[in-house]
């Protein structure tokens, strides 16, 4: 059996939350020094609350922006990152939904630009998984909701930010490693990861006149609330064991290349493009 690279743990509650893991996930990005790619932007990110979407909003914060962060119902988490952001000298909007509901996405967006002035970058990061073991067995209430968080709430989000994006905006989605290399027991959420990808260079040629730039980041193996949320104890100590690197990334790892897409001073000629931080792994596409 591979080193376990943790200590066995699982959490009951998707998408799980970052207080209860052990140890603590690498996403406060507190050896980050902005230089202030991002001033005077505002940013909306989904999932923003921990993991990946934490790390990404509290980075784009080092980097000037004010930040609006989308949770499901982690209020604890969500509350942490705030006081994060805040304590950079930004302003944060944390708001409690889903964004499977487009009525939810649209009064989302409508509070965020209201309260923080306009909307430059949207991060579309929110996302779920299930493990089913015999794909013959996968419930259809499971797939429709994956498909709903995954993939529906990013077109949902989208859908209602586009009205505020300008000229030089940029969205960023997250899909993942699953999309190149499949998982045969996430088969579900791997195919609404292939959709992004698709979703992705479909949105980046569509917005080509508005000088909208859409790109996209796919994580590997990360510690993240999602792991122990979906994972047994011991497939959950073992995460991250398989890639070449031999371990898992850590938040912080991904998130730098969130702030890359998003900044125009960095990625002003990339548009339809996927960036890979996933320790090693050689993917085509």
């Amino acid at each position: 059996m591979p080193e376990q690279n943790f200590p066995p743990q699982e959490q009951q509650h998707q998408p799980g939350r970052e207080g209860a893991m052990q140890p603590r996930p690498a996403s406060a990005m507190e050896t980050w020094q902005g230089s202030g790619k991002l001033a005077g932007k505002v940013a909306l990110v989904t999932g923003g609350d921990s993991g990946i979407g934490r790390a990404v909003a509290i980075g784009f914060a080092k980097e000037g922006a004010d930040v609006a962060i989308l949770y499901l119902d982690e209020t604890e988490d969500a509350q942490d990152t705030q006081r994060r952001i805040e304590a950079e000298g930004r302003r944060c909007l944390a708001l409690a939904g889903d964004i499977g509901d487009p009525g939810f996405c649209r009064q989302a967006v409508k509070q965020a630009v209201e309260r923080l002035g306009r909307l430059d970058i949207l991060v579309n990061n929110a996302a779920e998984q299930h493990v089913c073991e015999d794909f013959s067995a996968i419930p259809v209430q499971q797939v429709e909701r994956t498909f709903r968080t995954n993939i529906l709430g990013m077109m949902w989000m989208t859908k209602a930010a586009l009205p505020h994006l300008r000229e030089g905006s940029a969205i960023v989605n997250t899909t993942s490693i699953t999309a190149y290399k499949g998982n045969p027991t996430l088969i579900d959420y791997a195919s609404t990861k292939g959709a992004i990808v698709a979703f992705t260079r479909s949105l980046s040629v569509a917005l080509e006149k508005r000088k909208i730039r859409v790109n996209a980041v796919a994580p590997g193996p990360i510690w993240t609330p999602l792991i122990p949320a979906s994972f047994d104890a011991e497939r959950t100590a073992r995460h991250g064991s398989g890639a070449p690197m031999e371990r898992a990334g850590q938040p912080d790892e991904v998130a730098p290349s969130y702030i890359f897409l998003a900044s125009n001073a960095d990625s002003s000629y990339i548009s339809g493009q996927v960036l890979h931080p996933n320790g090693g792994s050689v993917v085509n596409g």
